[in-house]
């Protein structure tokens, strides 16, 4: 079966959600957040680049990295049809932006963070549909900074899709395991590589209460060439522990993707894991700490060859304010990134670059959400 971007008709799609949806409005959900902060890399006093990163971007400057809003409904027994409508902008929509083969339309997509309508099937255990801009089910973090850990987020989350464009279903074998099945564009959402439709999928299952692993794949042609010899394979593995104060989940990525060129013709291999934990420790208190590691040693996803080991420590004090919330956060990160292109900007606009780089954010996400 062949989709054509172009023929994906999903706005259509979501006005006809509004029509059954806007009748019910006891589900809704709306929300804003604000996402500020400044960074000071400890290598340099000029304003310089996060280099290889594709959120948090800028150092040594104070940033506007997200605003972002949504209207939600969600589907359920009682009203079938769901919507999902939000809009986002700042500097860490830049890295979303492909440096080329960009979808039409991208210039207006990119501040779009969810355009879709659902629909729970009353089959089995009921089947939810979902067609539009949806958001990614594969990795642990969030392209929104306040429902992560840590404020600046992974290699492997940046290297992973935070967003999809397409439709599939989802359906609850059980009360411990739920299964989805996706026909989306491209990896990265606001790409378009060619007319074939990408695959991915998702198993969770809930071992016990405490216990939940999370299988996600993705498969489809991201070159010209749609040969499936040349098909980009991805696999996104979760395990968490959820306790009463503490969270603990461990992530591991691999992929694999043969690059088709005139110049070579050669199987790229990339892998990265990181194990993300929370403790909150008292009233406002919390921390977080992530070590984690990251291999593109063909430059596939990152554009570098290069090896990263990253380790990152937050804490984070978040004051409640009936329906709103701000939450302060400061975070210590060192990255150390080594190969035959690895490395870190040392000043602006320069070549030179340095092995290892310590970094200290301060941020501020002021967050507003309440049901109607």
């Amino acid at each position: 079966m062949v989709i054509k971007h172009r023929k994906l008709n999903w706005v259509a799609l979501l006005l006809i959600g509004c029509h059954h949806a806007w009748a019910d409005t006891s589900e809704w959900q709306v929300g804003v957040t604000i996402d500020l902060s400044y960074a000071n890399a400890f290598q340099s006093d000029d304003e310089i680049a996060y280099r290889s990163k594709a959120t948090t971007m800028r150092l040594n400057e104070f940033t506007p990295n997200m605003g972002m809003f949504y209207l939600r409904k969600l589907a359920s027994e009682s009203s079938r049809w769901g919507l999902e409508i939000g809009a986002q902008a700042g500097y860490d929509t830049d890295g979303q932006v492909p440096g080329s083969d960009r979808l039409p339309g991208y210039s207006i997509l990119r501040y779009l963070s969810r355009a879709n309508v659902s629909y729970l099937a009353p089959i089995g255990n009921g089947l939810t549909l979902t067609a539009g801009l949806m958001n990614s089910f594969i990795g642990f973090e969030s392209m929104f900074a306040k429902d992560n850990f840590n404020y600046t987020r992974s290699w492997i989350a940046d290297y992973s899709p935070y967003y999809l464009l397409g439709f599939g279903g989802q359906y609850p074998l059980n009360q411990d395991v739920t299964v989805g099945l996706y026909l989306v564009s491209d990896y990265d959402y606001l790409a378009y590589r060619s007319d074939q439709p990408k695959y991915a999928s998702q198993v969770a299952w809930t071992i016990s209460p405490a216990w939940k692993f999370t299988q996600n794949l993705f498969a489809g042609p991201e070159q010209r060439n749609t040969d499936t010899a040349n098909w980009r394979y991805f696999s996104d593995s979760i395990l968490q522990w959820t306790g009463q104060d503490v969270t603990v989940a461990l992530a591991y990525d691999v992929g694999t993707e043969r690059l088709a060129q005139s110049s070579t013709d050669r199987q790229m291999l990339w892998m990265g894991s990181a194990l993300f934990s929370r403790w909150h420790i008292d009233g406002p208190w919390s921390v977080a700490l992530r070590p984690e590691i990251y291999w593109d040693g063909d430059g596939r996803l990152t554009g570098n060859r290069q090896l990263i080991k990253s380790i990152t420590a937050t804490l984070e004090y978040k004051i409640p304010l009936d329906s709103a919330s701000v939450a302060l956060r400061s975070e210590y990160r060192y990255d150390d990134s080594t190969g035959s292109q690895g490395g870190f900007f040392k000043f602006n606009n320069s070549q030179e670059l340095i092995t290892g780089q310590h970094a200290v954010f301060l941020s501020c996400l002021i967050s507003f959400d309440k049901s109607l």
